[in-house]
């Protein structure tokens, strides 16, 4: 007899058995599980291990039409909130700070969820080539959500994952987007085709309760899926979901722990790449944003300093979209200004490599954006530059190699105010050639080659700018030094025309 028709009068069976030949069978079934799985021995071995051979049973020995149709509550309904059910028996537990929190049976709680998830995405493959099962898009509707949430949140390393949970997941999510037929994550969620309608709606419906102030610390996991499924929604598609993506970004960046400071600003990042200046400027979005990360400029770790400094470059040009310059008046200070010299002001003490290295690799970033207004910094940037070229930056030398090339920018810009500190600047690229010149082990070859050909750049833009007064002041070296890099320095910078 088949699932999809009843017979006239039906004896009365046990729906929580599956296989009955009863169209109510998988219905209450589910029903019946779903009552199970809420309660707590479902989280345990012996329970949880009782309810997934049950559940199954019941799909293995259920029909397409069966499975995905029933009257009443709609057994796709029941079906989606089982899945549902079986991504929380899976996600991590809350993170206490304790060593003991189950983390491994977590991993083996969602092999077992992952499996049960293949089986149902494989009666969805069937359906559709059967000619007797319609109703799988149904069932494709109501389980792809949390399908793709279990699949996200279990498939790359994480503390609560293992080898085995993750080539599990992986399969989920590969076996989900065939059946759905999308060749990508980023078609899953914004639709392959223009009429096509994508799943990020109802995606960041179902994320939403657990993004909120109070609750999206309760799962390890929700971050982590959130920030992995913002990444892959691009432009022009993401600016549909602004309202949803904004707030959750902002609530995990502005966290105590560096670790969900830093994945917050890289959610900002991604939006402020991918959403139209128009978009960001409306509702005055783009300030919001800019006042958020900035904050974050006061913290002393070096990850989060770059990625800040990284997006704040991205979101200048958006800020000053809407500023207006009159020719006859003196020229309004940016947020590039007022970013650049909170930076000149922690970089003149720092002391950290790490930290010193991320400030100045980011520093020609901002003369090239500011140009000629450098000159508003022109005192202070002379100071970190003379600084940060007497000191020894390890092996690869990225902080000195960087502070040339801001010198370098710094001289292109700047050129008419440079003359007045020809001398000072002067000293401090001969004592840097003279340094690395006798430099025997520490730097390597390469590096040193680098620093040697920067410098020279530098005295030969000097000299461009001062009408030939660097060539006079280093007409005497190469007649009382014996050093022969030091010489072969001042020679090309004689030579250059």
């Amino acid at each position: 007899m088949e699932l999809g028709r009843a017979p006239e009068n039906p004896a009365p069976e046990d729906p929580g058995l599956p296989g009955v030949p009863s169209p109510v069978a998988p219905r209450e079934a589910f029903s019946r599980l779903l009552h199970r799985l809420s309660r707590p021995e479902a989280r345990r071995g012996k329970g949880r291990d009782s309810v997934f051979q049950d559940l199954g049973a019941l799909i293995e020995a259920a029909e397409c039409d069966g499975l995905f149709e029933g009257s009443g509550a709609s057994t796709c309904e029941l079906l989606g909130e089982v899945a549902k059910a079986l991504g929380r028996l899976a996600a991590p537990p809350k993170e206490d700070g304790s060593r003991g929190d189950g983390r491994p049976a977590v991993a083996e709680t969602a092999v077992d969820v992952g499996l049960l998830f293949l089986k149902l995405l494989r009666k969805i493959q069937t359906g559709k080539t059967s000619l007797g099962c319609s109703a799988w898009k149904t069932g494709l509707h109501h389980l792809a959500g949390p399908v793709y949430l279990f699949a996200v949140a279990h498939s790359v390393e994480q503390p609560w994952t293992s080898p085995r949970s993750q080539e599990v997941a992986r399969e989920v999510l590969s076996l989900l987007l065939h059946v759905s037929d999308c060749g990508s994550v980023a078609g899953f969620l914004r639709g392959e085709n223009e009429d096509e309608k994508g799943r990020l709606t109802a995606i960041m419906g179902l994320l939403k309760p657990n993004l909120a102030k109070e609750s999206w610390k309760n799962n390890p996991a929700t971050k982590h899926v959130f920030s992995w499924t913002l990444q892959q929604v691009t432009r022009p598609w993401l600016s549909q979901h602004l309202e949803r993506m904004v707030p959750p970004s902002l609530l995990i960046s502005d966290d105590y722990q560096t670790e969900n400071k830093l994945l917050g600003i890289r959610c900002l990042h991604h939006i402020v790449l991918n959403v139209p200046a128009a978009d960001l400027l409306q509702y005055n979005r783009a300030q919001v944003l800019y006042h958020a990360v900035f904050n974050h400029l006061y913290t002393p770790e070096h990850e989060l300093i770059q990625a800040v400094l990284q997006c704040l470059l991205d979101l200048f040009p958006i800020l000053e979209k809407g500023l207006q310059w009159k020719g006859d008046t003196t020229r309004p200070t940016t947020q590039c200004d007022e970013v650049l010299q909170l930076v000149l002001t922690h970089m003149e003490p720092e002391h950290r490599l790490l930290l010193r290295r991320t400030y100045a690799r980011n520093l020609p970033a901002f003369v090239k954006r500011l140009g000629i207004l450098s000159v508003r910094h022109l005192k202070r940037l002379e100071r970190v530059i003379i600084g940060y070229l007497e000191v020894y930056d390890g092996p690869e030398e990225e902080a000195r190699l960087k502070i040339l090339e801001t010198l370098k920018l710094l001289i292109q810009h700047t050129w008419p105010r440079i003359p007045c500190r020809l001398v000072v600047l002067l000293k401090a690229l001969l004592k840097l050639i003279c340094d690395v010149a006798r430099d025997p082990n520490l730097t390597p070859e390469p590096v040193k080659t680098a620093l040697l050909a920067e410098a020279t750049n530098c005295l030969i833009l000097l000299d461009h700018c001062s009408q030939g007064q660097v060539k006079g002041l280093l007409a005497k070296i190469p007649q009382s030094c014996e050093d022969r890099l030091v010489v072969s320095c001042i020679r090309n910078v004689q030579q250059a025309s």
